[in-house]
């Protein structure tokens, strides 16, 4: 009946059933079949019915095939089996964009004719409408053979005009391509793009057991880490520990203990021997993904609680071969001529907000029902309302004294809006820093983004939410885009598309590193935080990554500040050269 996914399961039950039975290769054979369908369907999704099915499964193929190439490994150490699960993590990683754009509808048109993206849409519906149709004939024995192999031969017909257009698309836009079909790197061309102060942990976590990969640019060690549940329970405590209050900070720290040892202590001794004060890329997996790996317990440097990263600069990546995607975009741009645009305390409209004057009593809801998608996606993440930020301004007009006037662009309230946020001017700026709320929905990730100014200065209603589709359409060729004071609100069932999301959207729209919170960050600790990080960054000439830590550094030690509520929420993405 041509129902591939339906096909990729029954082989990924038939892998199961062999494993069970200790067949591991036969497990192989049936699993590798399995996924060799499931990479078909990500570029030519066949019927839409079958499309939330697809969503489901697909992670579940590649988690058991790392498990079972886990198992070979540990029963024929030295033939590469944990080499390939590597791979595969990668593989799993590097292309789960498509399933994001897709939930998205970013249509990636950036330089590409809007007739041949109209033309290969409605080529797509025409082919889903024939595949519906050849399944509904296949399942009529009245039917003959003669009316399915016309079906059929109609929908070859559809296949080859796709690949005429797509062809002339990739030839305009090579970078679409690249996005939408993305070629993960293997093993040896991700240590290529380390270096010798460089290691990558990479994590992927599983239902029976979950794994790390360590890898420097000239070996990698797997390890075996306890099964995902036990990791989620310590790891949620952590999260939602740290972003509570400063009170909390007991809580945190004993969670920050207890997650350290099931996480890291596997590679503690490398860590405190012949990899001390290393720089760590962290490519996390699940819930992984809303840990501050720079708040976790340096066990073997100290038994009392002392943060990672006081001996280790720490960076993170949506997957390893992101990296090569960034450096092959950026190796030869020109940077841009003027500093930095600072988009600060917009206007949200609120009743306490007295920037909103003369407005009639009607306004509020009538607000709220223009923001009904946005409330949808708040109230999943149990938001009811966005308050002002006040120390949004006090950050960015201390951010904007360590830059020349002629070289920075400042818009407050309701400057900050979304019309400046699309506007072209921004791609002239070197660093977009955006102080206002945001936040990543993981269950509808099209509903993520972006919160400015929701009415104008005479209490009219504007649109003011930068969708993650907006940013997929936008131009920040920047070397740096901070989301400060945001909300990125993770949820439960990350399965690298909520965080990892607004940050590969920000990446395509051209940043080279994306700096964001992994809770909701306390207004006046986090202008303390983002003016120091500039003040390392332009004062001391650090790289973004370095000035983090040092800004961290500088809060670790004040008293006032101590707590890692304040200064574990931010997490730098992207290129740390």
């Amino acid at each position: 009946m041509g129902n591939r996914s339906a096909e990729a399961n029954t082989l990924g039950n038939l892998a199961d059933l062999e494993r069970k039975h200790n067949n591991l290769e036969a497990s192989r054979q049936y699993i590798e079949t399995a996924i060799q369908i499931v990479e078909e369907l990500r570029s030519t999704y066949t019927d839409q019915d079958l499309k939330s099915q697809y969503f489901a499964t697909a992670q579940v193929y590649y988690k058991f095939y790392i498990n079972l190439l886990m198992e070979l490994d540990r029963k024929n150490p030295g033939k590469n089996y944990a080499e390939l699960a590597f791979n595969t993590s990668e593989r799993s990683r590097a292309r789960g964009l498509i399933e994001l754009l897709a939930q998205a509808n970013a249509k990636l048109s950036k330089n590409t004719d809007p007739k041949l993206i109209t033309q290969e849409q409605e080529l797509e519906l025409k082919r889903q409408a024939q595949e519906k149709n050849l399944a509904q004939l296949a399942s009529q024995p009245q039917v003959s053979q003669e009316k399915i192999k016309q079906t059929e031969a109609e929908i070859q017909n559809i296949i080859n005009q796709q690949k005429v257009f797509r062809n002339k698309i990739r030839a305009q836009n090579p970078e679409r391509d690249k996005i939408i079909n993305p070629q993960p790197l293997n093993l040896a061309q991700v240590q290529q793009q380390l270096d010798k102060d460089t290691v990558l942990l990479q994590y992927s976590l599983g239902k029976e057991r979950s794994f790390l990969w360590l890898v420097t640019p000239t070996s990698m060690t797997s390890y075996e880490l306890p099964k995902e549940a036990d990791i989620i329970k310590i790891a949620q405590q952590f999260h939602i520990s740290l972003g509570q209050s400063a009170a909390s900070t007991d809580l945190a720290i004993d969670s920050a203990q207890k997650l350290s040892k099931l996480i890291l202590t596997p590679v503690q001794d490398k860590l405190a021997g012949q990899l001390a004060g290393k720089r760590l890329v962290i490519v996390a997996d699940g819930i992984l993904q809303q840990i501050p790996f720079a708040a976790l317990h340096d066990s073997k440097t100290n038994t009392n609680y002392q943060p990672l990263f006081i001996n280790h600069e720490i960076v993170n990546l949506p997957s390893a071969s992101t990296i090569a995607i960034q450096r092959e975009k950026t190796t030869n741009r020109k940077p841009a001529p003027k500093q930095i645009a600072i988009i600060a305390d917009p206007v949200f409209g609120g009743s306490d907000d007295e920037r909103v004057t003369g407005k009639p009593a009607s306004i509020v809801p009538n607000l709220e029902l223009e923001r009904s998608a946005l409330n949808r996606s708040a109230k999943s993440l149990k938001r009811e309302s966005w308050n002002r930020l006040p120390y949004t301004a006090t950050e960015a007009e201390g951010i904007l004294k360590l830059f020349p006037s002629s070289s920075s662009l400042q818009a407050f309230a309701f400057d900050a809006n979304y019309s400046l946020a699309t506007n072209q001017k921004l791609n002239q700026y070197q660093i977009l820093h955006f102080a206002t709320h945001g936040f990543v929905n993981p269950d509808q990730p099209e509903l993520s983004g972006i919160v400015l100014s929701l009415v104008d200065r005479n209490g009219k209603q504007i649109p003011g939410y930068l969708r993650l589709a907006d940013l997929f359409e936008q131009d920040y060729p920047a070397e740096l885009i901070v989301l400060s004071a945001c909300e990125t609100g993770l949820g439960k069932n990350v399965s690298g598309e909520g965080l990892v999301g607004l940050t590969r959207g920000l990446m395509y729209a051209g940043a080279e590193r994306v700096a964001l919170s992994l809770w909701k960050v306390n207004d006046k600790g986090t202008s303390v935080l983002m003016q120091e990080f500039y003040k390392q960054m332009l004062t001391k000439k650090l790289t973004p990554a370095q000035a983090l830590r040092a800004a961290q550094m500088q809060l670790w030690k004040n008293p006032e500040w101590r707590s890692p509520h304040y200064w574990a929420a931010f997490t730098l993405q992207g290129e740390w050269r």
